[in-house]
């Protein structure tokens, strides 16, 4: 995107942006499907709600473009209470799963659509429309029919659509999931570039991906059972989770119940250096350690335990070992011999790598700024 375009896109837009739900709920009939939402997405700021499918993470999303009605609450975008605002007014872009492009349009006519539902003067369209199709890769496919282009390039006209606008904030509801793991990730790096190209753009994405999560995020909020239960950067989340569901969610993760004391947690009977954190000594908790930071052999807090299964995942073998009653993952690299079913093996893992998550912990919310409660496909790498 050339500087006059970024700088004719950023003029056009207000100065402010960002998005803050202020306890919102959303119900259908007696069920609560959105629970008392309190969350601030900061101007410019990409913020992922990443949960299970029934989450509350996309109705989350509708209530700021105006296709829910809360029943208690406001929502904000910038300074501007847009809680009974129809769509059109709240200055919004929204990308859809299934792109929602008319196949009797050509791309340009796509891109122009919104435009001309905003009544926006007849003489900028054409520009407004070379402007956004410039900054998604497409200028050379504007004369084409949707049939005519691949499922990334729809994806990229349905963003340009979006943009064309001019939003200050921009929503996507699972953008990437009808297209196949190649395309995804060529759109996810677009997407980055695009957040890097417009950084007054405030960006909440929805997705159930823990990978797209992670790879865009600026922070990200996780969503379960209609509220949200943690919600922080994405490296805070994946190496310094909270909560079990967190741990759980947020990448992969080997939870095993273990009893503090004096000197560490004892699994089983193997005693484990790992830092308590000031746990009550003889209280119970969760022990948090991610596959790829289980070791194969000998050193710090080794655990001795059978081979239960191996699966080869190409650049790792994830190694399934019960110890001491409970299945531990390892992924484990360049694993030249395969060890047989049922052969005894030491793992191990250093204590800095090792999460204590406590019953005194709670789920709930994180603060707009990351630092109250922090806190697919899986990720088995960090």
């Amino acid at each position: 995107m050339t500087t006059e375009v970024r700088g004719a896109i950023k003029g056009a837009r207000g100065t402010t942006s960002g998005i803050r739900f202020d306890a919102v709920s959303v119900a259908y009939g007696p069920t609560t499907v959105l629970d008392s939402l309190d969350l601030t997405v900061e101007p410019g700021e990409v913020m992922a709600l990443l949960g299970p499918s029934g989450s509350g993470k996309t109705t989350a999303l509708r209530a700021v473009a105006g296709f829910v009605r809360p029943v208690s609450g406001r929502v904000f975008i910038g300074d501007r209470d847009v809680t009974d605002l129809p769509p059109y007014r709240r200055g919004i872009g929204m990308v859809v799963q299934q792109y929602a492009l008319f196949p009797h349009l050509r791309v340009d006519a796509n891109v122009a659509f919104g435009l001309k539902a905003r009544k926006v003067p007849k003489a900028e369209i054409p520009g407004r429309v070379a402007e956004a199709l410039e900054m998604t890769g497409m200028a050379d496919y504007a004369r084409r029919h949707p049939r005519e282009l691949s499922g990334g390039q729809q994806q990229r006209v349905a963003i340009a659509r979006a943009l064309a606008v001019r939003p200050d904030v921009l929503l996507l509801d699972e953008p990437l999931s009808a297209l196949d793991a190649q395309l995804r990730s060529g759109m996810l790096a677009e997407l980055a570039r695009l957040h890097r190209e417009l950084p007054d753009v405030s960006i909440l994405y929805v997705t159930h991906d823990q990978v797209e999560a992670l790879t865009l995020a600026d922070r990200i909020a996780v969503m379960d059972r209609a509220r949200l239960r943690d919600c922080g950067t994405p490296q805070d989340l994946y190496r310094r989770p909270r909560t079990e569901f967190t741990a759980s969610f947020v990448g992969n993760a080997n939870l095993l119940p273990v009893t503090v004391d004096a000197d560490g947690v004892a699994l089983g009977g193997t005693e484990l250096k790992v830092e308590t954190a000031g746990a009550a000594p003889g209280s119970s908790a969760t022990l948090c350690v991610r596959p790829h930071l289980v070791g194969l052999g000998d050193g710090p807090n080794a655990l001795r335990g059978r081979i239960a299964e191996v699966q080869w995942r190409g650049s790792t073998h994830r190694l399934y070992v019960e110890v001491a009653g409970h299945r531990v993952k390892a992924d484990v690299r360049e694993l030249r011999e395969t060890p047989p079913l049922g052969a005894e093996v030491t793992l191990h893992f250093a204590p800095e790598d090792a999460v204590l998550l406590t019953a005194g912990v709670t789920e709930g919310p994180g603060t707009s700024d990351g630092s109250g409660t922090s806190g697919g496909s899986e990720v088995t790498d960090g």
